[in-house]
């Protein structure tokens, strides 16, 4: 694929330069472990491994989150579906946009900045967000609501991915940018946890661990919060998706500094690791 040679490009072009942008590149590759891992999921897909999860979610939703209408009980997905504003639309777009550049960026400026051995375990805590999250999906593959209103209950395994009301905010601004990633999605049956809801977490913990500046706190706070609203508002997650998404961003943090960090058969390749950014 495209863009796999475009992330090795990318990576090469700051590992060969200079030693400043190496030790860079260092705090960078578990992104890149990432991309890898998450491409991974195409050899095996969850749902080959274990049933998908589709009425049993959508039911568990409802009875706990579920809002009274005329019509019924709805879930807080199918009352967005019903009462939306393009106001909203375009601003969960936005907030959906950072889930990975707001990491990123904040990678990239704590090395900036001189915390560069907190920059790295940022990233990793970072990738072990993800794989946390994966094997969430593999132990326990789970349909979106956007499926639910698209197909009903009934799994349909060769399912395409689809922007649900992401939509709306490729309509607003005539680029169909959501439409773009996902129709390249690797499993349409990994929505439990919402890792979209993990990232941004992650970097606000960080931000607390490091003594950010407050405006970086503020910002990480009000993103995590802006991602987890539009994750429900566009139909890509359920409530109970976004809860488990915060979860998985506290455990990979306190798995890595709790743990890991300390463990003595973990301890020493990652002060190793850690080392080389310095």
């Amino acid at each position: 694929m495209p863009a796999h040679f475009i992330i090795t490009a990318c990576f090469l072009l700051l590992f060969l330069p200079t030693p400043q942008s190496r030790r860079l590149s260092y705090a960078l590759l578990p992104f890149v472990l990432f991309a890898i891992s998450y491409d991974w999921m195409r050899v095996c897909p969850n749902y080959m491994v274990n049933p998908i999860d589709v009425q049993p979610l959508y039911e568990t939703e409802k009875a706990i989150f579920g809002i009274p209408s005329e019509a019924g009980t709805l879930t807080p997905n199918e009352y967005f579906l019903q009462h939306h504003w393009p106001l909203l639309d375009f601003m969960s777009g936005l907030f959906y946009l950072c889930w990975v550049p707001v990491p990123l960026a904040f990678c990239i400026g704590l090395f900036l900045v001189g915390k560069r051995r907190l920059s790295l375990r940022f990233s990793i805590a970072f990738l072990l967000a993800n794989w946390l999250g994966f094997a969430g999906y593999y132990i326990h593959p789970a349909a979106p609501p956007w499926y639910v209103m698209h197909h009903g209950f009934e799994p349909v395994l060769d399912t395409m991915g689809e922007v649900a009301g992401l939509g709306r905010f490729d309509d607003l601004v005539g680029v169909g940018i959501f439409h773009s990633i996902y129709c390249h999605s690797s499993n349409v049956f990994a929505a439990l946890p919402s890792l979209h809801s993990a990232y941004v977490p992650v970097a606000f913990l960080y931000a607390l661990i490091g003594g950010c500046r407050r405006w970086v706190k503020w910002l990480l706070a009000i993103v995590s919060m802006g991602i987890w609203w539009s994750a429900v508002y566009t139909s890509h997650h359920y409530v109970i998706d976004v809860i488990l998404g915060i979860f998985t961003a506290g455990l990979a943090v306190a798995l890595l500094e709790k743990f890991l960090l300390r463990w003595s058969m973990t301890k020493k390749p990652l002060e190793h690791l850690l080392s080389l950014v310095e």
